[in-house]
């Protein structure tokens, strides 16, 4: 007969203990249980992930503990803790949900929490973490503890313990706590006081069901010294997210901003007067759109030099390369009314040298301010900065850098070609590979790679207080994966690019957006640089922008249609 999967009709109560190594958690559980049951209560005490024998928990503790024995030299912290997951569900399907639904008390010895804390703190990316706890959730079908005790300690009982670890293990469980304390009652149990004064009022609670109702923060004070005020910059995720870190009131400016900036795109796009907008930063400041390929600059690269003429590699990246490396439009049109044509086949150093050192000396700005290019004195000796940016142009042609990229199996290959030139650091190169990826040269989802810049550096700062071990990389690909659920947590209704979502680009350059914008509307959340104050003013002009995507992104179609109906 096959086995049945116990049915979720939960009777019986689930007290969880949880903290890291060395606080006390398994001793105070062990004695709890004794003492329940000693009064007649039908407890059932378990742990993660097990050592009753001939189970699945059994063996991978002692695989955890003692691997060589089993001629395993080395784990990586994923796979460790993906067998942790798998004696969870053994023991949740075995043994705790059938205790559950015959009325048993269950003591449980850990809970998902553990893989959570150990798996950041050991470097596990977020993404595969929430992976694993998403699959045990599952198993545990909406099943939430009773009550859960969070035990801590200022330092571990057990002087051997990496105090470095053990000190990301308790930061990752305290903001644990700040997100899961919505969810069900948690209580922080500060292991401070003898053993018995612990365990004896631990278990009145429970015997008596003096439990605090689900959210409740009234806990008595002289048992459990709960943290009751939070920091005013401090925000609660929402009970839909789990990722144990730190966010700022920025945080949800950040969706503000991306949906009012789109707003506005909208607005402007279908002919509105101004002000489109009753935001009175961004009605005085200048912002780039949400999204990356709207702005006036990139639309000008897509349309009118990506599009527009040979369309062979050899020539569309040498369009693209010259027109960034300047990133002005107004230089590419004074070069098209001189050269007639801009191709690598007719491409003259001298000539191109030339004109553009007289622009220079008749006060005429070849460079945009949007990103400073490195002169690259020192690769090629030139003086002047366009020199050397038109010599690094042509040893890319003479490499046949084209044909390589063309060539490339990744974004991240693209990037890392880039990337081996001089003056191309790792903005320079990410901005240029994603320009290309506009192109027919390659085709690489847009979510598939990300470096974030200096601006986006600032920006994260000032959204997460404390990133609880993610990168700044897992991060931005954390708010490209949530972004309808926090569009919708907010009440915001973000009018994406005609079905297009926010890609990792858009999210990167909204991490720097926000940056700008909180140094006026948040002034007292800092960032990295430390920067106060907005530098460019907004005016609105009737400039009319066509707008037109990557034709592969098959959104044009749309842009037709919305022209002849007017409205979004």
């Amino acid at each position: 007969m096959p086995n049945v999967r116990p049915s979720a009709k939960k009777t019986g109560r689930l007290f969880v203990f949880e903290g890291s190594d060395g606080v006390g958690k398994t001793t105070i559980s062990e004695k709890v249980s004794d003492r329940l049951n000693s009064q007649g209560i039908d407890v059932l005490f378990l742990s993660f992930p097990g050592k009753e024998p001939h189970t699945i928990g059994d063996l991978v503790y002692k695989i955890h503990h003692n691997s060589k024995e089993y001629g395993i030299e080395k784990f990586s912290p994923a796979s460790l803790q993906t067998l942790h997951i798998a004696a969870h569900i053994d023991c949740i399907e075995n043994r705790i949900l059938p205790a559950l639904n015959e009325g048993k008390t269950v003591i449980l010895d850990r809970f998902w929490w553990s893989t959570v804390a150990y798996g950041l703190a050991s470097g596990i990316p977020y993404n595969t973490v929430e992976a694993m706890i998403n699959l045990e959730k599952t198993i545990w079908d909406n099943i939430l503890p009773d009550q859960l005790f969070l035990i801590t300690r200022n330092k571990p009982f057990r002087e051997e313990l990496d105090r470095q670890m053990w000190s990301k293990v308790c930061k990752a469980y305290n903001s644990l706590y700040d997100n899961e304390k919505v969810n069900h009652p948690i209580s922080i149990v500060r292991n401070t006081r003898s053993l018995k004064s612990v365990v004896n009022d631990t278990v009145r609670l429970i015997g008596n069901g003096n439990l605090p109702h689900k959210g409740s923060l009234r806990f008595r004070q002289d048992i459990f010294d709960l943290p009751l005020e939070r920091p005013k910059t401090t925000i609660i995720i929402p009970k839909s997210h789990w990722l144990p870190t730190k966010i700022t009131e920025v945080f949800d400016t950040y969706w503000r901003f991306a949906a009012e900036r789109q707003s506005i795109f909208f607005k402007r796009f279908i002919g509105e007067k101004p002000p489109w907008t009753k935001d009175h930063i961004l009605q005085q400041y200048k912002f780039t759109n949400a999204y990356r390929a709207s702005d006036r600059v990139s639309q000008y690269l897509i349309q009118r030099v990506i599009y527009e003429g040979d369309q062979s590699p050899d020539e569309v990246f040498f369009r693209i390369i010259l027109f960034k490396t300047f990133n002005k439009i107004e230089t590419w049109k004074i070069l098209l009314e001189n050269f007639g044509e801009i191709t690598w086949a007719g491409f003259d150093f001298k000539a191109y040298d030339r004109f553009l050192t007289e622009s220079r000396n008749n006060r005429v700005r070849i460079y945009s301010g949007a990103y400073i290019m490195p002169s690259g004195g020192k690769s090629f000796g030139h003086g002047a900065k366009h020199s050397n940016n038109l010599e690094l142009i042509q040893r890319m042609m003479i490499d046949e850098l084209p044909s390589k990229i063309c060539d490339a199996k990744s974004m991240q290959e693209v990037f890392d070609l880039l990337r081996s030139y001089p003056m191309i650091g790792d903005f320079l190169a990410y901005q240029y590979a994603s320009d290309i990826n506009y192109s027919n040269m390659t085709d690489f989802s847009e979510m598939s790679f990300v470096v974030p810049g200096p601006g986006a550096k600032d920006g994260l700062q000032k959204c997460f207080s404390d990133p609880a071990g993610l990168s700044e990389i897992d991060l931005i690909k954390l708010m490209a994966e949530r972004q309808e659920k926090e569009f919708e947590r907010l009440g915001l209704d973000f009018q994406d690019l005609w079905g297009r979502k926010l890609q990792l680009i858009d999210c990167q350059n909204l991490f720097c957006e926000v940056d700008k914008y909180a140094r006026v509307a948040h002034p007292e959340v800092m960032g990295i640089t430390g920067r106060n104050r907005i530098k460019q003013k907004f005016r609105a002009t009737d400039e009319k922008i066509s707008f037109y995507y990557p034709p592969k992104w098959k959104i044009n179609d749309n842009i037709s249609k919305m022209i002849k109906k007017g409205s979004p």
